[in-house]
């Protein structure tokens, strides 16, 4: 029989101690349990690490640069999984979410990485960011970071994230895969609670339409190419 393949888990955080023990629980819950725990901490300040040592498996790597593409990038590199998958601090993955995506992976053994579904939630107490559009609320849709469940082939194929990327990079690491040729699908399961609050990055970076912008640019050039 061939073997299960292993699995990392791998959640980056800064200064997450409202939600990170959240996070880490919905990981816990899972019917199907990762075998590799990675916990990238980008200098916090509060108690994050403080909740991350009341759970005994998760390794923590301190973050040696700076932004989310280089805390996934440290991820990645002490991950020790054949299949790798991110879980932000501030959401929480469903019942289900790791067994549902590692099957599909493993019955499609042609495919480089799958995404799942998401839905959005207003985070309790909290008010959306100025620009948050409020339908966005409670509706599926696909292609967050955090439903990605990819085989370590197709990060050595694609490559990092960008770093010069301050929000984006999931889009751009995924919008590269495509260009590249690699082989994903969506899985129809609802994977991901994304929590919406007045602490999200990615809703308050100011870059992120010029992110986008060139992000595109560069994969028409790519294709040209």
């Amino acid at each position: 029989m061939t073997p299960t393949p292993k699995l990392s888990v791998i959640v980056c955080v800064r200064n997450g101690e409202r939600f990170l023990e959240r996070a880490l629980r919905s990981i816990e819950r899972q019917d199907v349990a990762p075998d590799d725990h990675v916990l990238v901490d980008g200098a916090s300040t509060d108690g994050t690490l403080e909740i991350a040592r009341r759970f005994a498996q998760w390794r923590i790597v301190p973050q040696t640069g700076r932004g989310i593409a280089d805390a996934y990038n440290c991820g990645v590199a002490a991950a020790t999984g054949d299949l790798i998958a991110f879980l932000s601090h501030d959401d929480e993955w469903t019942e289900g979410s790791v067994r549902v995506r590692r099957d599909y992976l493993l019955s499609h053994r042609e495919l480089d990485f799958v995404l799942a579904r998401a839905t959005s939630r207003l985070e309790q107490g909290h008010q959306p960011p100025p620009g948050f559009r409020l339908e966005l609320l409670e509706r599926e849709h696909a292609g967050a970071m955090e439903t990605l469940m990819a085989w370590r082939r197709a990060f050595q194929k694609v490559g990092p994230f960008d770093s010069r990327y301050s929000a984006s990079e999931d889009v751009d690491w995924l919008a590269r895969a495509r260009d590249l040729g690699l082989k994903a699908a969506v899985v129809p399961h609802l994977s991901l609670i994304k929590y919406v609050h007045d602490a999200n990055i990615s809703l308050h970076e100011p870059k992120t339409n010029q992110n986008l912008l060139r992000l595109v640019h560069e994969s028409i050039r790519r294709k040209k190419a």
